[in-house]
């Protein structure tokens, strides 16, 4: 009896510890491994501004000349793009940008505050949500001709060429070009803007500071 016993013991002990293959390789289902980053996204992590990059000599107006970014309202509507215009006035730590462009036939104000951060060259837009939180860097300008600048928000990025006149040398349109390929924003995502019809004057404001 105390051998029926013993051994009833010893079963249900092993069925205890005891489950079926699958249910065994779901518990212990291996992680896959991450996958390896792009150059370009390994280039997007180690942007950083230019050296020596000085904001308060952004000041003025700049003409806004081509764009390269995988934004879906570009690549749904890129065709429709218009002249721009963007003015920096810069105060102390804060610099107020002021875009003008036309929205549906109207001329549009859209003012925004820029902050400088402790990396110069790198400024800083806080959104309503983290998410919408963004940052702007100068990677290359000779101030009284052209600037090149990258937004980041949320990992992604987007390249824009400006310049002081609606019109830049085309060397700096090539070294623009080939900036954006290194971040994959090949001449199919890269968008030219008007050089002509800018408004003089705006009809509406949106405040976004």
């Amino acid at each position: 009896m105390i051998r029926f016993w013993l051994h009833l013991f010893f079963v249900l002990g092993w069925l205890g510890f005891w489950e079926p293959v699958e249910a065994r390789r779901a518990r212990f289902k291996p992680i896959p491994p991450k996958p390896k980053k792009t150059e370009a996204e390994k280039a997007i992590e180690r942007l950083a501004p230019g050296q020596n990059i000085n904001i308060d000599q952004m000041s003025g107006k700049w003409y806004l000349l081509s764009v390269a970014s995988r934004c879906r309202n570009l690549l749904e509507s890129g065709f429709k793009v218009e002249s721009t215009t963007v003015t920096w006035t810069i105060t102390g730590d804060k610099v107020s940008v002021s875009t003008v462009r036309k929205l549906n036939f109207q001329c549009w104000e859209i003012k925004q505050d820029y902050m400088k951060t402790k990396t110069p060259g790198q400024l800083f837009l806080k959104g309503k949500r983290p998410t919408e939180d963004m940052d702007i860097m100068v990677l290359e300008t000779d101030y009284s001709s052209y600037a090149m600048l990258v937004l980041k928000r949320a990992g992604k990025m987007t390249m824009k060429l400006y310049g002081r006149s609606s019109e830049v040398p085309d060397n700096i349109v090539d070294k623009f070009e080939a900036r954006a390929k290194t971040f994959n924003l090949g001449l199919d995502v890269i968008f030219q803007y008007p050089d002509y019809g800018f408004c003089e004057s705006t009809e509406k404001v949106l405040d976004m500071t």
